[in-house]
């Protein structure tokens, strides 16, 4: 069999471990959050990760919050104005997590997943994740099911399928996103950064969307990343993607088109890079920047791949 699942339980949660056992290429992922913590390749005689990851699972359920690194954004990305918004004419307030006076990367970051099935072939590994949202922040009382796919392909390629739904009497507001930090070995100085988009969204001080467009053609080509600090949405083209890159590696991400935002930020350490794919703006509970009303038992997917290329 080319392609194999192995599952550690030997941690708090359990660890799962996707293989290609023709190159190489694995990756690993945590039933706490449902993270990809790992995706190696063989390089240069060893195994290079380019996630900026967790040493174990004990670690990321102490720091997640930290970075929020390789975490999953839901049921509102990034920045919620003041934790408050309104809907049906009621006001709602979260109270789980807050950077200042504002509520942060959703209510899920933190959730552990059932582990519902596992298929490994000639053709891809995969592991079909579970999580039931039940309500547990009165700022967000509405229940929803959310279920992730994570594929192992060949060429070096994974991608990760979030799929949606819930059993609520109306519409509930929704937003979702991915918060992985990658690395290709060195200072994020030493890459070029390249994706389709030329209008990111004008932030205020605290980083929420002033409603605002900035045209922003610098990376429609490679762009080094030298002195380049970022913390930004870029509104990407149709069928758009962002390719990472440096000396020896190339990374691409390829969001569906059911992420049409990107989140770009470069953490002051330089150590790695904030790659966020987001189906839409920061505080959109706010302003409406690509919110979604998910309607009761409707099934929504978000999908986005991730391949690594030794050059």
């Amino acid at each position: 069999m080319r392609f194999i699942v192995a599952i550690n339980r030997q941690q708090a949660h359990p660890v799962i471990h996707l293989t290609d056992t023709l190159t190489g290429c694995t990756a690993e992922i945590f039933a706490f959050g449902g993270l990809l913590n790992a995706f190696h390749i063989p390089l240069n005689g060893s195994h290079f990760n380019c996630i900026d990851a967790f040493e174990s699972v004990k670690e990321a359920e102490e720091k997640i919050t930290t970075a929020f690194k390789s975490a999953k954004i839901s049921p509102f990305v990034c920045r919620l104005n003041n934790g408050q918004y309104n809907y049906n004419g009621q006001s709602y307030t979260i109270r789980k997590n807050y950077l200042g006076n504002h509520a942060l990367h959703g209510l899920i970051y933190d959730a552990v997943y059932e582990i519902d099935n596992m298929t490994q072939s000639e053709d891809a590994a995969a592991i079909s994740l579970s999580y039931q949202y039940q309500k547990s922040d009165s700022g967000y009382p509405f229940e929803y099911t959310v279920r992730l796919l994570w594929e192992l392909k060949p060429n070096n390629s994974i991608s990760v399928t979030t799929s949606i739904n819930h059993q609520n009497e109306g519409p509930i507001p929704y937003a979702d996103g991915w918060h992985p930090y990658f690395t290709l070995g060195g200072p994020v100085d030493q890459y070029q950064l390249q994706f389709d988009a030329d209008t990111q969204l004008e932030f205020d001080e605290a980083l929420i969307p002033t409603g605002k467009k900035i045209k922003d053609k610098r990376f429609l080509q490679k762009h080094s990343l030298e002195n380049i600090f970022l913390d930004n949405s870029f509104e990407l083209a149709p069928n758009g993607k962002c390719v990472l890159s440096n000396q020896h590696l190339q990374l691409d991400v390829v969001p569906d088109e059911h992420y049409p935002i990107l989140q770009v930020y470069t953490p002051e350490h330089r150590k790695s890079i904030a790659i966020e794919n987001l189906s839409g703006a920061p505080d959109n509970f706010n302003n409406g920047i690509g919110l979604l009303m998910l309607l009761p038992n409707k099934q929504y997917q978000f999908k986005t791949s991730y391949q690594l290329t030794q050059l």
